[in-house]
């Protein structure tokens, strides 16, 4: 298809800079089948769902992955940002690197605090693979000398803080890995959890690591020639089971998010039956495509021309989710990570 069939015009003044306060107040556009738009808040969720329900939420965490260094070569100094992306074993890490120009293979990158890395080799799609010497884990000398890896549509406008640190992580996060949060689960508190558990709704929780990859944008002008990151997550048997007997006696599996989503459709076989998983995926969801192990998905809203909206416009229909976008920009909804929310049910 087109890329430009998923292209829209968004004010600048709708992106989101800040959460709402408490998060569960954010506002929600509710749209199910081919039925009117509602406009509702997160915190009303218990009413748009079903005792049996399962809400399945990722569990990864966000780690300080965005680094900003000096590369040093006779006497010549570079700035050198790296934003962290995926990991490759203990010590190596592929990363986004701005300023790549200036650095070659070898090249030794010093960070604050002591933290050094090596560019050992560039990769195809431009991005490097950088090895962090030493002893103490990678995690450890993040949190020296890295920063909340905010996404660009949002640190282009103003710094990251220190309200960065909770506010772009979600009450599920426990699993290191993610250079992005899962964002639609920003949403939820404990007092919303405590009403969801009143009303018979089920959680699980699966993990997929975000990758920087999320926000490059599709630079092709056909969705098949885009090449799509490929992003580590895994789902548990027990998990997988519980989901699957959920399934089987009526109940709605609604994916928190597309990170969510992406997992389960690539967990899923072709009957619709969600295996265990572990290991890498690459999927790229667009209309057309027949989903096999959700029945619904909250999430926030989406930059155009981004996988993420042709993901959504094929769960709910191109024309009904450019319908829904125009809706949303008319009445004032809040976009991107730290925006509203949308609850789609096909």
């Amino acid at each position: 298809m087109r890329v430009d069939l998923f292209d829209f015009d968004l004010p600048q003044e709708l992106i989101a800079l800040r959460p709402v306060s408490p998060r569960h107040d954010a506002r929600m556009l509710v749209a199910k089948g081919d039925t009117p738009f509602r406009d509702a808040t997160v915190r009303d969720l218990r009413g748009e769902l079903r005792a049996g329900d399962v809400l399945v939420f990722n569990d990864t965490r966000v780690i300080p992955a965005r680094l900003e260094g000096v590369r040093t070569r006779e006497g010549n100094t570079a700035q050198i940002g790296a934003t962290l992306h995926k990991r490759i074993d203990l010590r190596r890490w592929q990363a986004l690197v701005k300023n790549a120009k200036r650095l070659r293979e070898g090249e030794r990158i010093a960070f604050p605090n002591e933290v050094t890395a090596v560019a050992e080799a560039r990769l195809d799609d431009g991005s490097w693979i950088l090895f962090f010497p030493g002893e103490e884990p990678v995690e450890t000398l993040l949190e020296r000398a890295g920063t909340m890896p905010l996404p660009p549509y949002i640190a282009g406008k103003r710094p990251t803080d220190e309200r960065d640190k909770a506010d772009y992580q979600t009450i599920f996060a426990e699993k290191d890995g993610a250079v992005a949060a899962p964002t639609a689960a920003l949403h939820f508190t404990p007092e919303l959890l405590a009403v969801l558990d009143e009303a018979g709704v089920e959680r699980e929780t699966l993990t997929l690591h975000v990758g920087a990859g999320t926000f490059q944008p599709v630079k092709v002008d056909d969705t098949n020639e885009h090449r799509m990151h490929a992003e580590w997550g895994t789902i548990d048997a027990a998990t997988a089971a519980r989901l699957n007997a959920a399934r089987a006696a009526g109940n709605r599996v609604i994916a928190v998010g597309t990170t969510s989503l992406r997992l389960l459709e690539s967990a899923a076989d072709a009957d619709g039956t969600i295996q265990p998983f572990e290991g890498d995926t690459a999927i790229f969801i667009t209309p057309g495509y027949e989903f096999r192990a959700v029945d619904g998905l909250m999430t926030n809203f989406h930059l155009p021309k981004s996988t993420l909206f042709m993901l959504v416009s094929a769960l709910m229909g191109r024309e009904r989710m450019v319908t829904a976008y125009e809706y949303a920009i008319a009445e004032g909804y809040r976009f991107y990570s730290y925006g509203d929310s949308s609850l789609l049910i096909p």
